[in-house]
């Protein structure tokens, strides 16, 4: 795992996002992100959170946009798709601009999920399939146990570390 702190003049560290060279492999797996793909795994999470879900939702979302993007905010994909869930324009989901926000992206991939009937309680695959409608819908449950992980260690209230 690599760290790396950044300090103000005053020698007190700096508060924000770390560093885009920082890298993190998420507790329990062998999966290490970069700094842009945790800020939008946190996003994610944060999220779910802000509107009371559940983490079993943040699990299905992690796992998705894992699945899709590996955590990155893409603006290209398959025909108009774009970010973090390669959301498509042309399918109702939002602008171009709208897609790539990553609160935004993660919004409208809740709104969708919860009304799901039965989506806490399906496998994970299924329900983001019902969601997503991919052209691979066994795809998702491959991140399942690294998307329990993630959200585990994405519970911290501390703001200021980059990895759990």
């Amino acid at each position: 795992m690599v760290f790396a702190l950044a300090w103000r003049a005053d020698g007190s560290e700096a508060a924000g996002p770390p560093p885009a060279t920082a890298l993190c492999t998420v507790p329990a797996t062998s999966v290490t992100l970069g700094a842009d793909q945790w800020a939008n795994a946190r996003t994610i999470a944060d999220v779910a959170r802000q509107r009371g879900l559940p983490e079993r939702a943040v699990v299905i979302a992690l796992a998705t946009a894992m699945q899709e993007s590996t955590l990155h905010n893409l603006d290209h994909g398959d025909r108009d798709s774009l970010g973090l869930f390669q959301q498509r324009p042309s399918q109702g989901w939002g602008t171009p601009a709208q897609v790539q926000d990553p609160v935004y992206a993660a919004g409208q991939f809740y709104d969708r999920l919860v009304r799901v009937p039965g989506w806490d309680t399906m496998r994970l695959t299924d329900a983001a399939q019902v969601v997503q409608r991919s052209g691979f819908p066994e795809a998702y449950q491959r991140w399942d146990g690294f998307a329990q992980s993630l959200t585990v260690a994405l519970r911290s209230d501390d703001r200021e570390r980059d990895c759990g």
